[in-house]
């Protein structure tokens, strides 16, 4: 099963040609099988990412949102604030596992991680860290082993 993705960078500093995470997220799924129906790169300012996820969820050749970056505690990381309380249903899993394993890799510093995942309007919803390191630990040992059945449990 193919599942179509959108890829959201969530940065107040990275461009189309600087954003290493974005585009390292994109060739992993599709190196993978699966297709890109968006990309987008916006700041991190809460109703820019609010109305994103409003628009993207409203698409039907969706089934997945991956955004990345502005998961952090710092006064300018608001990507976890603006999309946890928009959840319908969430993975705390993901979150554990993921600052599971970026422990064996960082250290006590993945206490700092606010990764989340869950549902929004019949699409699956991911919110990564913005490091390549991060976004490949995610998409590799935790977001493409589960994409498809997630995705095809969301539609039931």
């Amino acid at each position: 099963m193919t599942v179509t993705c959108a890829v959201i960078t969530v940065s107040d500093t990275r461009s189309p040609e600087t954003d290493t995470s974005g585009q390292l997220i994109k060739q992993l799924l599709q190196n993978a099988g699966h297709a890109i129906g968006e990309y987008a790169l916006l700041k991190d300012e809460p109703t820019q990412i609010r109305a994103l996820l409003a628009t993207l969820g409203q698409r039907p050749d969706l089934d997945a949102l991956i955004f990345n970056g502005g998961t952090g505690i710092a006064p300018r990381d608001t990507t976890y604030d603006a999309l946890e309380k928009e959840l319908s249903k969430t993975l705390p899993g993901f979150g554990e596992l993921f600052r599971f394993l970026s422990y064996q890799e960082i250290g006590s510093r993945a206490i700092a991680s606010r990764a989340v995942a869950g549902v929004y309007q019949s699409k699956l919803v991911f919110s990564v860290p913005g490091s390549s390191n991060a976004v490949r630990l995610a998409i590799e040992k935790l977001i493409l082993p589960e994409l498809v059945h997630l995705v095809n449990q969301i539609k039931g």
